[in-house]
Formats: structure tokens, sequence, C-alpha cells
């Protein structure tokens, strides 16, 4: 059985002979590579960008399940799983894992977010194969067993301790736990010290279960590569295993709805009491969410406000003043909501007159917005950090799965490019006033106490 599916821009073209079961989609890819996508009947989904030119290919597994998918009880399961998948599987050893990838000059990794877990590896084009083989098997296949648990367990605890070292970092976390409190977006990634102590094997184990199946597992592909082969090569690959193509039958899970918006919530300062040399702040609040059209019209928005040397952040607070070595602004998309944020790190003595400067400059922008000047190069920032960002196929690659998981679309670069070179002042201008307008909270991480921010 096949199933017919679209995407933007995207033409159906019929599974090829001898290859039952996937439904195909072709179409022109970025700066001269040949994106296709296939789709197996249990729902997962195959999709690659071919480029002639590269010798070298990025191959990943993802998986539409991330922190936010956990509760405050088994927080920080999702990474925790990460970690674990590449101890070992019923046919490789975690020697033979990475040892094998090592071997022909190729790398391994994985990632966890609030909303997916990647898995990725780098290798030769003439070493996809063995790219797909291992990497299939450790997400599809892996043992999970009691020793392993016990092993990772210490190595995440260490994990957290040095993040905890790690003031710049914390912060941030402080920031969003501030914002969204007792929602799962607000928990930490890597769960806390008590729910990764307290937590057991087979919590694990249920959620690996229950939460890796085949409709929210997008693979992905960039470089010098030839989409049946990759096709035949994972459905080989997966044979027997939970996610087996041909085991079940299924539809690709829909993105997460972006409705209803999550809200962020204001509070009182929140802050940690370190003997740091720095200080280190954030003030933030409110964004959009990834679907949102405002994206765009933010993304020159931050740029102008925070978005390197020239942003107007740098500029007071760093290049008049010789206030902080680093402050910047950023942004934060989810499926429904968004954080808009600034960060400084300063010397303690001066954190109150950065965060001033910092308050000013965010109620000009929101009074008075922006120059045709300040558009103008905002929205070049944009333009040249999409396109230089698809440089490498990692980027690449990475962009097809979260276009299909995120998205459910696959917007071309022109495509892209046409939407923030259609932003107008005037819609940054009205980003500014809803955004810049509204309370926000502060995170510090530094020599303070919260009577200090009171």
């Amino acid at each position: 059985m096949t199933r017919s599916s679209s995407r933007a821009g995207v033409t159906q073209t019929p599974a090829r002979a001898g290859s039952p079961g996937p439904t195909s989609l072709d179409a022109s890819g970025a700066l001269g590579g040949t994106i296709r996508r296939t789709v197996f009947d249990n729902g997962l989904r195959v999709l690659t960008e071919a480029i002639p030119a590269m010798r070298s290919v990025s191959f990943g597994i993802w998986v539409a399940i991330g922190s936010r998918d956990e509760t405050a009880q088994n927080n920080g399961v999702s990474h925790f799983l990460e970690h674990l998948l590449f101890k070992g599987t019923r046919s490789r050893t975690a020697l033979d894992i990475s040892s094998q990838i090592e071997a022909v000059g190729g790398e391994t990794n994985a990632f966890t977010a609030k909303e997916y877990t990647c898995y990725y590896a780098r290798v030769l084009d003439l070493d996809l194969p063995l790219a797909i083989d291992v990497m299939c098997d450790l997400v599809a296949d892996s043992l999970l067993t009691p020793e392993d648990v016990e092993t990772e367990r210490g190595v995440i605890l260490e994990e957290i301790a040095m993040h905890d070292d790690e003031p710049g970092d914390e912060v941030h976390d402080l920031l969003i736990g501030a914002l969204y409190p007792g929602h799962p977006l607000g928990r930490l990634i890597s769960g806390t010290e008590q729910s990764i102590a307290a937590m057991t094997r087979d919590q694990i184990v249920g959620f690996y279960q229950s939460r890796y199946t085949a409709p929210r597992v997008v693979i992905a592909a960039a470089g010098g590569l030839d989409h049946d082969a990759v096709v035949d090569r994972v459905r080989a690959a997966l044979v027997g295993t939970p996610l087996d193509p041909g085991a079940a039958s299924g539809a690709p899970e829909a993105p997460r709805p972006s409705m209803p918006e999550v809200p962020v919530t204001t509070a009182a300062p929140v802050v940690r009491h370190k003997d740091t040399e720095q200080a280190h702040l954030v003030l933030g609040g409110a964004g959009y969410g990834r679907i949102d059209d405002r994206r765009f019209a933010l993304g020159v928005l931050n740029n102008v406000l925070g978005g390197g040397m020239s942003s107007r952040l740098f500029q007071e607070v760093r290049e008049k003043r010789g206030l902080a070595y680093s402050v910047y602004s950023y942004n934060s998309q989810h499926a429904d909501g968004g954080i808009f944020a600034v960060y400084a790190g300063c010397a303690p003595a001066k954190a109150d007159e950065v965060l001033s400067l910092v308050r000013r400059e965010l109620s000009r922008a929101a009074r008075d917005g922006i120059t045709d000047e300040e558009l103008a190069r905002g929205k070049g920032m944009l333009r040249g950090s999409l396109v230089l960002g698809l440089e490498d196929t990692g980027s690449r690659m990475s962009r097809l799965a979260k276009g299909d998981m995120l998205y459910d679309d696959h917007l071309s670069v022109d495509d892209l490019l046409a939407r923030i070179e259609a932003v107008t002042v005037a819609e940054v201008n009205a980003v500014a006033a809803d955004l810049l307008s509204r309370p926000m909270s502060l995170a510090v991480v530094g020599p303070f106490t919260e009577q200090d921010f009171g």
C-alpha cells in the first residue's frame, strides 16, 4: 500500500518500482541540491538532499520527543535516553558503535531539545551505508541494560554539576523557569539531581517503548547520496526492530499544535547567589511561536537590538561605555509560544547601570521603532545567516528534518529570502511596540540577593 501526501513546492512522484510501500516526493533543493521525501506505511519518513559536489554526508535520526513531553517525576528522561542509546544494542557494543564510525574518519553525536531529540553521524559518502546501519541500530534496538543505566546516571549527574559551574549558561535556565513556572517548557532538559537520582530503568524503558514510535521519527540525510539507496538501506537496517517499515501501518505524526498559546509569566527577579567575578543578567519576556508570521519581523528586530557588533545594545553598553564584554539579544521559538530576551555579563558593581541601559534601549525601540537603515542591516544579517548556514551538510540535514517535523512544510531558500525581504519598518515597529512594552522577568547569577533587585 502507498500513501500520498503533499508539501508546499513539492511535486508528487510514484514510488520506485520494486520498492513497495513508501510514497516519494521530489523537489528542487537550495543551492543546487535535490530534495526527495519518502513515507513508509508505518509513518516513518525519510528525507534527503542530494548534493553531487559533496563528498561527505550528514545522516540524522530525529524523534519528535523532548523534555516538554516529560512529567515532573521523569524530568530528564529524554536526555538520559539519548545517552543510553549509545551504550549498546543486540549486535553492537558501545565500543563497536564509536569505533566503527571513527575507523572511517566519521563522527557521531546527539542532542536533546525541548521538543525533539536528534542522533546524527557525518561520514564520507562511500561510508554512508555503514552510518545508516549503525545509527538505525542504536536508535531502534538499544538494550538499556541496568548496568548501563547506572553508569550513565553518574555521567549525567556530573554533566548537571558541570552546567551549574557555568553561570553564563545557568542564568538562561533560570529565566526560562521563571517565565514558564510549572510548565514542562520551564523544566531543565537535563533534569535535576533529584529526578535523575530517582529515575528507574523501568521508567526509561517505558518512555523509550511508548515514545520512540515510527510516526514520530524523521530520518534526514544531505550530501553526496542517492535517495533510493538511502531508503533501501534504512528499510533493511530497521527490519525486525520496533521501527520496522513493514511491521505496522500509520501516518506521520503532525507537528505540535500552535494553539492554545502557552503564556509566559512575569515574576519578581530570580537571583541565584554565587561568588562569581561577573554578574550574569538576562531580561526577557514573551516572544512568538515558530509558525507566527511575525517571526520574520522579530528576527530583524533582534538583529537591530542585539544581533551583532553594530547592534544598539552592543554599541551602547560595550562600545561607548565599556560596561560589559558580552551583551546580546535572542529569541527562542516553540510550537505554541516563544521568548525574547537580552543577556549581559558585567562586573557586579556595574549591574544596575547595565540593566538601566538595556531597559532604556528596549523602551526606546518600543516607543520610536527602528530606522530604514537599521531595517536594511537587520534583513541583511538574516539573509546572510540563512544562506551561509547552508554551506555544510549538517545544517542542510537539520533543515530537512525540522521542516518536516516542526513545520510540516519545506519552504525553499528563495521563499524564505522573499519573506525576509518583504519585512517593512512598520511591521518591525509593530512587533517592537507589542513585545518590548510588555513586562519582563529578570534572572541573575552572581554575588547578589533578590533584595538587590527588588
